[in-house]
């Protein structure tokens, strides 16, 4: 064999084998061990009971990058059962992992779950919490960015640095307190103070003159909007919750429960301390909380009044949010762009209107949507669906559209077929803020409105650049609507930001499926999966 003909068969094996390798490499692996555990802080003054994670309050940031694998061993050192959720990770095809009542058996104290789950075609600025309990109220939240690839660009120049604000009403009394009340039928209180980062006032973010920072707001509350502001610097919004967005800028913010938003800051002005403020929102008692922007080696503390709030109310936030809009131009964690997906001309298969409310049952509150008002069985939904147990929950027992009817308790799952396309109407037809998530998923929202929703109405919807998310509010006595593409198989919960809410009904589950069982549509159930309920005894 000649030389030319030896090199030529190097060559082609050595390409093959780095085919090869390529192909069934896996994405990065990122292995956490958390403890969580009970300890003592002084958010508002008092010393009172908090939850840590490894000691810290809030919890540590979770960061990662867009399809890594992620490990976390969670140590529930707690006197009571315990889950973390993760707020708008989509979880793609592996709701077990999803970290709420309705697909999890909860962590007994003294013992652990290891949660694993993929970042998968995900970028951008997310949260984690407590999902059980009123557990969220004394903290075990935190931060949770997912970084984009080497090969993926974002559509803006790197920043200098990052600076993450976890925003949120606060309470003094421990969660335990608040799960007293909420059971015995009274609503959660008006809230003792609003924090940033753990406490009310004097944080410290550092920068340098001349360089432009990012700055990852996420209202971690329990149920107040708040506003978000710096003196004297203006914030370019970047990205929303995995989206995104045409960079316009604003002086103040709204962000309302359950939301994050990533906004740009160029230290622009003279180098001195200014103030960052949040301040509630729609609220007659106008909470407070303050931190510092420091220039690096100013010697002038911040002084004179914070700036103010915005003048307007709700018409003036839903203006606002009616100008977030999706960058078309702009990939997010993948190479094409976002405005690839036309959203706007998929006919939808169905339409749901829910509409919540705050029945009194038995003598106690409740929160409800379209007549029902959920409880959360001892069986996991999810797990009673793989092992076909009966008397957990009842198929599409809710009604999608409102009722006039009486209201009930139940434990409703919407069926629904694994690549519909849906509109869901929020209607609010109370006088105060409400706040939706949905787990597993993004969604256009399409249009924010007042009064009952029309169909006349669908001639507003946004159908071209309306902003992707996982969280939208809906304003006293409006209705907002969103579009989404149910792409995603799994038992998903539907349910209000507002923790109190949710706590005492106000959610559902939808479950997307089909009957084609494939990896590719969904995982089966992890051989670590905790068992209970109806299900103790039984085998993965």
């Amino acid at each position: 064999m000649g030389r030319a003909m030896t090199l030529f068969l190097c060559l082609f094996c050595t390409a093959v084998a780095l085919l090869a390798t390529s192909a069934i490499a896996e994405d990065p692996y990122r292995y956490f061990t958390w403890t969580v555990t009970y300890g003592t802080a002084s958010p508002l003054g008092v010393p009172q009971q908090v939850i840590l994670i490894n000691g810290q309050f809030p919890g540590p940031s979770l960061d990662c990058i867009t399809n890594d694998n992620i490990i976390i061993n969670v140590i529930n050192q707690l006197d009571e059962p315990f889950l973390l959720t993760w707020n708008g990770i989509k979880q793609r095809k592996n709701s077990w992992q999803d970290g709420v009542l309705g697909t999890n058996c909860p962590i007994p104290p003294k013992a652990n779950y290891t949660y694993k789950f993929q970042s998968k075609d995900q970028i951008g600025t997310f949260t984690y919490f407590p999902s059980t309990a009123m557990h969220r109220a004394s903290g075990g939240f935190g931060p949770f960015y997912v970084r984009q690839r080497s090969v993926i660009s974002v559509p803006y120049d790197i920043p200098d640095g990052e600076m993450s604000l976890l925003v949120g009403d606060w309470y003094k009394a421990g969660h335990k307190s608040l799960r007293q009340g909420l059971d015995s039928g009274k609503p959660l209180s008006f809230p003792d103070g609003l924090l940033i980062n753990g406490i009310p006032q004097s944080y410290f973010f550092t920068g340098d003159k001349g360089k432009t920072y990012l700055f990852r707001i996420s209202n971690v509350g329990l149920s107040l909007s708040f506003n978000f502001r710096i003196e004297g610097h203006k914030m370019k919004v970047v990205e929303i919750e995995g989206s995104h967005t045409i960079q316009n800028t604003y002086d103040t913010l709204d962000v309302h429960v359950g939301q994050s938003i990533a906004v740009l800051v160029t230290l622009d002005q003279p180098p001195k301390d200014y103030h960052i403020v949040a301040t509630s929102r729609f609220t007659r008692t106008v909470l407070t909380a303050t931190a510092v922007l420091h220039y690096r080696n100013s010697k002038s503390p911040v002084s004179g009044p914070i700036p103010a709030p915005p003048a307007g109310d709700y018409h003036w936030s839903m203006l606002q949010a009616r100008t977030f809009r999706w960058n078309l131009t702009a990939n997010a964690a993948r190479p094409n762009p976002q405005g690839s997906y036309k959203y706007g001309n998929i006919t939808r298969s169905r339409s749901l209107n829910f509409a919540s409310s705050a029945p009194v049952i038995n003598g106690k509150l409740r929160y409800a949507v379209n007549g029902v008002s959920f409880i959360v069985p001892d069986t996991p939904l999810k797990l009673a669906d793989n092992f076909n147990i009966a008397s957990v929950f009842t198929w599409d027992s809710i009604p999608v559209s409102p009722t006039n009817g009486p209201i009930v308790l139940g434990t409703p799952v919407l069926r629904t077929n694994l690549h519909e396309f849906i509109e869901i109407i929020f209607q609010n037809t109370e006088n105060t803020m409400q706040s939706w998530h949905l787990d597993g998923y993004s969604f256009w929202v399409v249009g924010y409105g007042n009064g009952q929703w029309l169909e006349q109405n669908r001639n507003s919807y946004n159908l071209v650049d309306a902003v992707s998310r996982h969280t939208v509010q809906v304003y006293p006595n409006g209705w907002s609507a969103i579009l989404v593409s149910l792409d995603n198989q799994g038992m998903w919960n539907l349910r209000s930001a507002m923790w109190g809410r949710q706590y005492l009904g106000q959610q559902l589950y939808i479950r997307v499926w089909t009957q084609e069982k494939s990896y590719s549509n969904e995982y089966d159930i992890p051989p670590n999966a905790l068992l209970c309920g109806k299900a103790s005894g039984l085998h993965p």
